[in-house]
């Protein structure tokens, strides 16, 4: 038999094909390499068992466990496995890059495939994901008060080959009480920070003079930016985006106008005591009578402050009126300038 490769995590991010993460579904749902497909050796509750027998058994009895738990899904295995032959040799991590890993590369040399295994498994991938937001980056952030419609420019500015790193969209929130409304759930921190890391490696190897984000607190939604890329957006430049109250007013509706009266009056039940009773009996009142331009405005007031307060610590801010532009004319209107590039 030839022996199994194990690469570093940098060698084995320059080879190509599927990565098959072997590890179980919990495992996998609290974050994996992005792009793996889980197939895993133990369930939840299987992977349990083996680790109290191996705590109160010792060694051998865990394996003997353990291999009465996978000899019957080996068929079942296999069949993922070559699900996959058309993407190529796979390259397989388990937890530690120890036994699960092994066992699975094993079995997909029996079908003739050539495995790849990473050395330390997904806690090296997990070091590897961290150490990008050690990096020094060409951070620039796009400010504006809610409203102003930042994301869907920053967007406009990808699609024109400028190169971003979309926070909210990575998170699935928009940054608010009301910013998971009609989004898909989302990830875990940690799961966050690797599709992160994914992002700034891509824009590394394509030597992006500068990475545009969108201005935001520490947390989006649940998921948390790792406090040194944290610390960096503080200190990078601000381009702030201005538009009128009512210009603000329309896309705020736009966004969450469809998503019905419970919704938002949950949402602003939430920021009740920042928004003091009588912001919140306005918006509740006008959420009751559809009138979203109304909810809007009553919550405004204190959006406005926080981002205010948010602004004043950023050291290099630069203005630009964009009112009455859509994402496109204004991100042309950036290059054009020279703000963006």
């Amino acid at each position: 038999m030839v022996e199994i490769l194990s690469l570093s995590i940098q060698e084995l991010r320059s080879h190509q094909g599927p990565l098959v993460d072997v590890r179980s579904p919990g495992e996998f749902a609290k974050g994996h390499w992005p792009g793996a497909t889980n197939i895993p050796l133990f369930s939840d509750d299987e992977r349990a068992a083996v680790g109290t027998t191996y705590k109160q058994q010792g060694r051998l009895p865990a394996v003997h466990l353990g291999l009465s738990i996978t000899g019957p899904k080996l068929s079942s295995h296999a069949d993922e496995l070559d699900k996959l032959r058309d993407r190529g040799n796979p390259r397989i991590y388990c937890w530690r890059g120890g036994m699960r890993s092994a066992s699975m590369a094993w079995l997909a040399e029996q079908i003739d495939l050539s495995p790849v295994l990473l050395n330390g498994g997904y806690k090296s991938y997990r070091r590897w994901a961290q150490e990008q937001f050690m990096r020094p980056w060409p951070i620039r952030v796009l400010g504006g008060r809610t409203g102003t419609g930042k994301t869907d420019l920053l967007l406009a500015m990808e699609r024109k080959g400028i190169a971003i790193l979309d926070l909210e969209g990575v998170a699935h929130h928009r940054g608010s009480s009301f910013g998971g409304l009609g989004l898909p759930p989302q990830p875990s921190t940690e799961h966050y920070e690797n599709l992160l890391a994914e992002v700034l490696d891509r824009h590394r190897l394509a030597s992006a003079e500068a990475i545009w984000v969108e201005a935001e607190s520490i947390q989006v939604g649940r998921c948390r930016i790792p406090n040194p890329f944290f610390d960096q957006m503080q200190q990078a430049p601000v381009l702030e985006i201005q538009r009128s109250l009512n210009e603000r007013v329309k896309q705020l509706v736009m966004v969450y106008g469809h998503q019905g009266g419970g919704a938002l009056v949950e949402a602003t039940e939430r920021i009740s005591r920042r928004l003091g009773p009588q912001r919140t009996s306005q918006a509740l009142e006008a959420i009751g009578r559809s009138d979203w331009a109304e909810a809007c405005r009553a919550t405004l007031d204190y959006y406005d402050r926080c981002y205010d307060r948010e602004l004043e610590r950023s050291p290099l801010r630069t203005r630009i009126d964009l009112d009455g532009l859509s994402p496109d004319q204004a991100a042309d209107r950036l290059i054009r300038d020279g703000l963006v590039g």
